[in-house]
């Protein structure tokens, strides 16, 4: 980082960023606006406590040190040797189309397979992107699906931004193996911008997996990533994440999909790790018999604020919904689910349910729901269950009966309550979810 630069969060640092990444002037003035709106906004009053984010010296930019690479022998070896034990590189090879991995504030890797590049499929990192594909970059770059002015932490991304992916699928092309990529933040007290911006174009399929992580630190950090995924006519798409930040991060992601006529969107979201995650996967249903599932599982452990959910925003008639939510709390984690199922006066025929389940493991954990339910057309037929519950002493006694012990008999009574989700997930990440949870309950 330059001395010019300073790494402060300041109008000198954007221009800095821009400069550096050789934007279009159109994007810098995108950035400062961003940033003009962030110095305005207060920090939202609602949810979890931010005090523990230090703005003040947190660092806003860290390159890699690398430039990005279509070899994985090409990237440093230390920063090779952290993928290698995420096990991206062997992944790859056994069942994705393409991989991107980002480290800090910059991608070290990026491939896509040359049968799906004759098909037409676009997957590079957002800055290359820019570079490659400026025009369609400036229609669809936070602009009606996540605009900068939404919140306090998408101005803060719209002015910070760096890195992250961008994939456009052709109409009617299926990329039949999932794309991935992998977002390391490895630096005390940093923050992570990265950005990700999918367009499956009418009648495409395609599948993309999302993987993140940070080591600990005593000082914390902070993640604001941006996801807008445009999921055109008769188009399906699958994505999937999971989060798994150190616990001196703070989480505050923003994901949202606009669906348009016969298209469908899947979630799921499996979230781990951080401090604090404020996060609400969001589908705004705007043609036709769109569709959107979204489908969650949160840990909230010791020292964390699990504050998730998931939103539905029904603006045309004969769409559909559905929200399944998965928490467990244990050693004095709070979960809590926040969604929002909304029903536009003009949408008939609306069919939505939402289902939230909470288990917790002792008396010292908590889990709460706030689910928001604003129906204008009374043709929508609405559902909403909550359960909240514990592993009973009657559960444990019959799985010990059959020979475990009281802790492996938790595990698998915890192992029953999560499978939906990890049916859901690619065989790797339902491994590393299963993994997790056991290190934690």
């Amino acid at each position: 980082m330059t001395e010019a630069a300073n790494n402060k969060l300041s109008q000198k640092l954007i221009r800095y960023i821009s400069a550096l990444k050789k934007e279009p002037s159109w994007m810098l003035e995108k950035r400062l606006a961003a940033y003009e709106l962030y110095e305005k906004t207060p920090l939202p009053t609602w949810g979890p406590s931010l005090a523990g984010i230090d703005f003040e010296n947190m660092s806003y930019f860290t390159a890699p040190g690398s430039k990005e690479t279509t070899s994985w022998d090409e990237v440093p070896a230390d920063i090779r040797e952290t993928f290698e034990k995420l096990g991206i590189p062997e992944a790859e090879k056994r069942a994705l189309s393409g991989v991107g991995a980002q480290y800090d504030s910059g991608v070290v890797y990026h491939h896509l397979k040359e049968s799906f590049k004759q098909q037409g499929v676009i997957f590079e990192n957002m800055d290359t992107a820019l570079e490659k594909y400026p025009d369609m970059v400036k229609e669809y770059f936070m602009t009606e699906c996540v605009p900068a002015r939404d919140h306090k932490f998408t101005m803060l991304h719209g002015a910070l931004w760096s890195g992250g992916t961008f994939i456009y699928v052709p109409k009617g092309v299926k990329v039949e193996l999932p794309l991935q990529a992998y977002f390391r933040m490895n630096k005390e007290a940093s923050a992570q911008f990265e950005h990700t911006l999918i367009i499956a174009d009418e009648g495409s399929e395609v599948s993309y997996i999302e993987g993140c992580s940070a080591p600990s630190y005593t000082r914390s950090s902070l993640h604001a990533g941006c996801v807008e995924l445009f999921v055109k006519k008769g188009a399906k798409m699958k994505y999937i994440s999971v989060e798994n930040w150190s616990k001196n991060t703070y989480n505050l992601n923003t994901k949202r999909a606009l669906v348009f006529e016969d298209a469908e969107i899947q979630w799921v979201n499996g979230n781990m790790g951080s401090a604090v995650t404020m996060l609400y996967p969001s589908s705004v249903l705007l043609g036709k018999r769109a569709k959107s599932d979204s489908l969650s599982i949160v840990l909230a452990s010791s020292g964390q604020i699990q504050d998730t959910g998931a939103k539905a925003i029904h603006v045309a008639s004969d769409t559909v919904s559905t929200i399944r939510s998965k928490s467990i709390s244990t050693k004095g984690g709070a979960a809590l689910y926040r969604g929002l199922v909304r029903v536009l006066p003009k949408a008939e025929n609306v069919r939505s349910s939402v289902s939230c389940d909470s288990l917790i493991l002792d008396s010292v954990s908590s889990s709460d729901t706030y689910p928001s339910i604003k129906n204008e057309n009374n043709t929508a037929d609405i559902s909403h269950e909550a359960r909240v519950g514990r592993i009973g002493d009657e559960e444990l006694f019959y799985i010990k009966n059959r020979g475990f012990n009281e802790e492996n008999a938790v595990r698998l009574a915890v192992g029953g309550f999560i499978e939906p989700i990890v049916k859901a997930l690619p065989l790797e990440y339902a491994v590393e979810m299963n993994k997790l949870i056991e290190m934690n309950v």
